[in-house]
């Protein structure tokens, strides 16, 4: 890969050096002075009592606010910055980058998952692996601005897609790539009508809660144009507190699924957004209802678990998301009769494979007409399988990448059933990737389809096998959950 596009595929944590030192927030001044002289650093940060980050202090705090005010025995807390601007290590690195040059910062805490600092991510260090004109990339799927501006972004996305792609990065990290810059827009939209609505005397959120989105941007596999998956998960509250608080936050859903779609997130024609009440609902709300989708389960319910159980948080309290997702977890993993008709629902879509290996191509759609729905007879009988046997194993991960390592580790897919998904995954999304970049620059609308002609002997040699181990996937899952051998 060449330096003009590693930066969008590779991690925080690869870059970041130690943390610097690390205080709680009743250790004095003096001690933080001695630690910082001791280190030769040039920050400190200042942790809870849980270990996470709670504020930082860096060279212009100690000029500006210890070195003319404070005697030495004063709390650190009480001259630390906050809150603290951190990223994660998982993070990209074009990110964090841009995060810093935004700011006019020269580094950047990095924290885990749980928001314990675990290093430092320098400026410079990281622009040693951009160029100018992937800074000037930078700036256009990260600035700051309006809905024009966030129109930009989506409309760089399929410049930075190409790129990527004509660089060999692998497609299902050019979807993750797509995936965190599709989140940063939902993030930016959210934040910026919660300060719209602070500012219209509507104060900030009565309670905590978290938007999530499902499907593709869920896993992590987005393409160039996915339409809205979102919901939100609510902090629990009383009754007699119903009309105000959800109407904050079908106020904020509102603003919010409209805006996506002003740059280019369609709105979803089955409803499944934060406007809809089946899908903005408390913590408590939420688990009744994965219970009672559990044992009802009616063909509404089933699909609905379909969207839903990719689910990843987008933004606000991510510990209700992780919980959640724990709860959807369990429930599926001690529910084997549930497990059984989710696959039946999903049986009824198959791969684009038919009798002696030949493509099944559309015929009721006239434009489409001899082409392959690579999604649809794709992705989606792979993904389906992988799911039904992730709840079953008890497999927290939605991605599916994830859930073939994860399933393997397990002993439940063998290297060479790993390996041939894997590959089978990544070719399927090469080829639709490939065709969506290709509808866009022809000015055509970007879909899913792909004809066999457009592709290589090879290519199609490859689909026929990729096709054939997801098919074989399917057979077994239905052998195991319903007992049908043939």
């Amino acid at each position: 890969m060449t330096s003009q596009t590693r930066i969008f595929s590779q991690a925080v944590g690869d870059h970041m050096g130690p943390p610097p030192p690390c205080l709680a927030g009743d250790a004095s001044v003096a001690e933080l002075l001695g630690a910082l002289a001791q280190a030769k650093a040039t920050c400190a940060l200042v942790t809870d009592q849980a270990g996470r980050l709670a504020g930082i202090v860096t060279e212009r705090d100690v000029a500006r606010r210890i070195a003319l005010r404070c005697q030495g025995g004063e709390p650190v807390a009480s001259v630390m910055s906050e809150p603290v601007r951190t990223v994660e290590a998982g993070d990209y690195l074009y990110f964090a980058v841009a995060r810093m040059r935004r700011f006019g910062w020269r580094h950047m805490p990095v924290v885990d998952t749980d928001g314990r600092a675990v290093g430092l991510i320098d400026l410079n260090r990281a622009l040693s692996v951009a160029g100018e004109p992937v800074l000037r990339r930078i700036e256009l799927v990260t600035h700051e601005g309006d809905l024009d501006g966030l129109r930009e972004i989506k409309a760089a996305q399929v410049d930075l897609a190409d790129d990527l792609f004509a660089d060999n990065v692998p497609v299902p990290e050019i979807q993750d790539v797509l995936t965190h810059i599709n989140r940063d827009i939902h993030r930016r939209i959210v934040e910026a009508h919660l300060a719209a609505m602070a500012a219209e005397g509507r104060g900030q959120p009565p309670i905590d809660f978290a938007l999530i989105v499902m499907g593709s941007t869920g896993r992590g596999e987005s393409f160039l144009y996915p339409d809205q998956d979102n919901g939100f998960i609510l902090a629990d509250y009383p009754d007699s507190d119903h009309n105000e608080i959800d109407g904050f936050f079908i106020d904020l859903a509102e603003r919010m699924t409209r805006d996506l779609d002003a740059v280019g997130f369609p709105l979803c024609r089955g409803y499944v957004m934060a406007t809809n009440p089946v899908w903005r609902k408390t913590e408590s709300q939420w688990r009744a209802q994965i219970q009672l989708w559990g044992r009802r389960r009616s063909t509404i319910a089933l699909q609905f678990c379909d969207i839903f159980f990719d689910f990843r948080g987008a933004y606000g309290s991510l510990d209700m998301v992780r919980e959640l997702r724990r709860v959807v977890v369990e429930m599926a993993r001690k529910s084997p009769a549930f497990l059984t008709e989710l696959q039946r629902e999903a049986s009824r879509v198959g791969v684009a494979l038919g009798w002696f290996g030949r493509f099944v191509t559309e015929k009721d759609k006239p434009e489409h007409k001899g082409e392959i729905n690579l999604k649809h007879m794709g992705t989606m009988p792979l993904v389906s399988a992988l799911r039904l046997l992730s709840l079953r194993e008890g497999v927290a991960e939605a991605s599916s990448l994830r859930r073939i390592a994860a399933l393997k580790d397990k002993g439940v897919l063998d290297a060479d059933q790993a390996d041939y998904l894997t590959g089978a995954f990544g070719h399927i999304t090469r080829l639709l990737l490939r065709e969506q970049i290709a509808d866009f620059k022809a000015g055509k609308p970007v879909g899913n389809y792909v004809h066999p002609d457009t592709l290589s002997e090879r290519e199609q040699d490859i689909l026929v096998d990729s096709l054939k181990a997801i098919a074989a996937l399917q057979k077994r899952v239905e052998s195991e959950f319903t007992g049908q051998i043939f």
